[in-house]
């Protein structure tokens, strides 16, 4: 289990854009794609982009679900070598992909809610 820098920000910025920066790589899009769909999505929704509101259904409408409260991101890392997951904790969103945490910051102590496996 490991963890890398990754920002996909195109202004090398770290705030507020969890979703996007994680949904962008685990879906293969840019961080300007990712942000026009959601920002779309959101709007005829009336919620903010960043909302777990907003997250935890949109990732419902495409990935199935896997719950594992009370584990900790860097534990799901560990169990998950293979595959790409997006992990949902208390305000964030990060990405896994074969073990590997891609985030702004090193989250794996943190407590998971719910990962989403990404099929490509």
């Amino acid at each position: 289990m490991s963890y890398k820098f990754y920002n996909a920000n195109v202004l090398g910025k770290f705030h507020n854009d969890c979703s996007i920066r994680a949904i962008s790589l685990a879906e293969g899009k840019t961080w300007d794609e990712t942000y026009e769909e959601l920002s779309e999505i959101a709007q005829r929704n009336g919620i903010i982009l960043d909302d777990v509101r907003f997250i935890e259904p949109l990732l419902d409408s495409r990935y199935e679900r896997i719950c594992f409260r009370e584990k900790y991101v860097g534990e799901f890392a560990e169990e998950h070598p293979k595959g790409t997951y997006l992990i949902t904790m208390k305000g964030h969103i990060t990405c896994c992909i074969d073990g590997v945490i891609y985030d702004t910051f090193d989250c794996r102590d943190r407590v998971m809610w719910c990962a989403w496996e990404v099929y490509n």
